[in-house]
């Protein structure tokens, strides 16, 4: 591990924490912010994803100035939003809120945007933005009841989590998989390598 540099990772999704580990990567340190992520009035979903992003980081980076362990470590955040048109859905954590949600994207179109912003060690900010257009099949009462009493939903952006049940009512998804997941890999770990930080390092360690 020595010379290795360290990595923050500005979140304390366990769906985020486990994407960063799939592309091989351990962040030394989980540095969450306690943030308000209410879309501002009139606020588009890609400005909203961007603000949030760097809101993380930005909280991210003075905890990681306080702790000289993590002094000079790079720093990932990411947000992401569900968004019909326009209208950004909720991270739902009421049962309302997600059969709202699921009802809207019944047998539509929907796009999903990931914001992810890297701090360098010389706190310098880089920023990606990542849309995935996905569409659902048109889902039954008897598909909606279901879903919601799996409490898949909880805390999940349109309620619904893509790598669980939800997987099965996508009938097209166009662009990256793991953005709806809540971490676009590629772009991540682009984002990382073009930086300096060494990506392949736990490769070879890596167990399949």
């Amino acid at each position: 591990m020595i010379g290795r540099p360290k990595l923050v990772l500005a979140s304390g999704s366990p769906r985020r924490l486990a994407l960063i580990n799939q592309a091989g990567i351990e962040p030394e340190a989980l540095r969450p912010a306690d943030l308000d992520e209410t879309p501002l009035r009139g606020e588009l979903p890609r400005a909203c994803a961007n603000r949030l992003a760097r809101a993380k980081a930005d909280a991210a980076l003075e905890m990681v100035r306080r702790d000289d362990e993590l002094n000079g470590a790079y720093i990932l955040s990411a947000d992401t939003v569900v968004a019909v048109g326009r209208r950004i859905l909720p991270k739902a954590e009421l049962l309302d809120q997600a059969a709202q949600c699921l009802r809207l994207l019944s047998g539509r179109n929907h796009r999903v945007h990931s914001a992810v912003c890297l701090v360098t060690p010389n706190e310098a900010f880089r920023h990606r933005l990542v849309e995935t257009r996905v569409r659902f099949k048109r889902l039954s009462d008897e598909d909606i009841e279901a879903y919601l009493a799996s409490g898949e939903w909880r805390g999940k952006a349109g309620g619904y989590a893509v790598q669980g049940i939800a997987g099965s009512f996508v009938v097209k998804l166009v662009g990256s998989y793991t953005n709806v997941v809540g971490l676009p890999l590629y772009e991540t770990t682009t984002l990382l390598a073009g930086e300096g930080y060494p990506i392949r390092f736990g490769w070879l360690n890596a167990v399949m």
